[in-house]
């Protein structure tokens, strides 16, 4: 078994993905409860239970709940709740695939699978993202 080396001071790609870890999750964090506080303010509290409320804290989408009980749909249709998803979506992803990156890395030698696998990562992470946008955008 080889150790791996000590990456270089400054900015190279592992510092600034630790970094973006850390912003990601906080970024995360704050998303969550922009949707939640907002969801309550505009009455979620009393018109909704608290799988609903949970789901549409990060995604309201009303086009998913037109069947359900919930009286006023206005306040969620705009294109704010849309950047919203497509931020959570960018986030959660790109964190997600960093990790899985990481990962890879750590049980991964210094060879051709190396870069065979950050490729699929890379591709697996813009396929994501892309199928993710759509459905934001298509629904």
């Amino acid at each position: 078994m080889s150790s791996r080396t000590v990456a270089k001071r400054g900015f190279n790609l592992d510092y600034i993905m630790w970094l973006f870890m850390r912003l990601s999750a906080l970024a995360l964090y704050a998303l969550g409860l922009t949707g939640l506080v907002a969801a309550l303010i505009m009455g979620a509290r009393t018109q909704t239970d608290i799988s609903t409320l949970l789901r549409w804290t990060f995604f309201p989408n009303p086009s998913h709940v037109i069947s359900s009980d919930i009286v006023n749909l206005e306040p969620w249709i705009n294109s704010f709740w849309q950047i919203i998803q497509m931020l959570v979506v960018f986030f959660g992803v790109t964190h997600g695939i960093n990790g899985l990156r990481m990962v890879v890395e750590d049980f991964i030698g210094s060879s051709w699978w190396r870069v065979l696998w950050r490729g699929f990562i890379f591709f697996l992470w813009l396929f994501i993202l892309l199928v993710a946008i759509y459905v934001v955008l298509a629904s």
